[in-house]
């Protein structure tokens, strides 16, 4: 599939608009007349390359102005800039836990944190996802062999849409001397004071927050938060900083538009989670299988692949734009379709979308 035009609530695919309900543009930012008026500023002020990486000669006085938005966005003591929330997981894991650690990582975490603990010479210890109990065990098991120890989680699970027992995790990650590292990729933006992420919404501080500026930012690159002495290592040892060039100086710019824009948007917030809210209570009502939830992520199983992506296909006949997820990204049997409103969506988009639901029920499973 290839989508041209803006993003917006609507996106033009294949010459005609349809309604967008899978990106990860949640609070309608990526196509803002402010980003766009800061990114061509930016661009002639600082031109678009930083030329090098950062500890060569493409560390810019914008980069670091960048990421001290960044932390008080998340309310966190510092931030590095990464060029891609893969590339902050897998650096952050390769990286900080040595041979003889562990890292306690739950079960259904993004593919970045899978990897990134592949990477890594500590042995990893797979969580069932969520449970905290058998975190717990595992950590009383498990944590007097290692010399350091990591859990580290998505905040918000992008397939599911659920959120980690936060709360939980910290006071374990704690007891256990145990460093909590949280990916905030989905939650940064939409959930929390000022979208300062779900750790912030419920007064938990991980040692590491990983977020990302492509999703409610809508940018693209990502950023570690955590202390100035971790930051300092992770800057000369992650091999994907290291040796990447520098994000580009222009985009450092216009995120720093971004944290106001989005430390600014309470009624987009709200906007988007009653969207999600509606959408969900909607589905549920008619039978659809949607998981629980509280956040933006609207999930629907549908449990074969081919059935899944014949949904999705007729939906986007009806003018809906909803894309199925399929194995290897969900496990076999649990293909979905992902809906993702935006705060741009109104009433009449959410009334359409459940309408266009109802006219496709003859085709779901059972």
């Amino acid at each position: 599939m290839v989508c041209s035009s803006t993003q917006g609530p609507t996106v033009e695919f294949e010459h005609r608009d349809v309604v967008l309900l899978c990106s990860n543009d949640y609070l309608g930012l990526a196509d803002h007349p402010a980003l766009r008026q800061s990114l061509a500023h930016a661009s002639a002020e600082h031109g678009p390359g930083a030329a090098a990486s950062r500890l060569i000669s493409g560390t810019h006085e914008i980069h670091r102005k960048a990421e001290r938005r960044l932390a008080t966005l998340t309310r966190m003591p510092a931030a590095l800039l990464f060029s891609s929330g893969y590339a902050a997981n897998v650096g952050v894991l390769s990286s900080l836990p040595r041979e003889g650690d562990v890292i306690f990582s739950d079960a259904l975490n993004h593919a970045s944190i899978i990897d990134g603990c592949r990477l890594s010479k500590a042995r990893v210890i797979v969580y069932p996802h969520g449970d905290v109990d058998a975190l717990s065990r595992s950590l009383q098991r498990e944590r007097s062999k290692a010399s350091a120890a990591y859990v580290v989680t998505d905040a918000l699970f992008s397939m599911d849409g659920d959120l980690a027992p936060l709360v939980a995790l910290r006071e374990l990650a704690t007891r256990f001397d145990a460093a909590l590292l949280v990916d905030e990729a989905h939650s940064v933006g939409v959930l929390g004071p000022d979208g300062a992420g779900a750790c912030a919404s419920v007064g938990v501080v991980p040692d590491l927050l990983v977020g990302t500026l492509g999703k409610a930012m809508g940018l693209w690159g990502a950023f570690v938060a955590s202390t100035p002495a971790v930051l300092d290592l992770l800057e000369n040892t992650a091999r994907s900083f290291v040796f990447s060039t520098a994000t580009s100086p222009a985009a450092s710019a216009t995120c720093v538009t971004a944290c106001d824009l989005v430390r600014d948007a309470d009624t987009a917030r709200a906007q988007l989670l009653r969207n999600a809210a509606r959408l969900r209570e909607g589905l549920r009502s008619r039978g659809w299988d949607v998981p629980a939830s509280d956040a933006q992520i609207v999930p629907v199983v549908l449990g074969p692949a081919e059935l899944t992506m014949q949904i999705s296909a007729a939906l986007l006949e009806l003018g809906f734009f909803v894309q199925g997820i399929r194995p290897p990204t969900v496990a076999e049997g649990t293909s979905r379709l992902r809906l993702a409103p935006m705060a741009t969506h109104d009433d009449d988009v959410i009334d359409s979308t459940l309408a266009a639901f109802a006219s496709v029920e003859h085709m779901r499973p059972g």
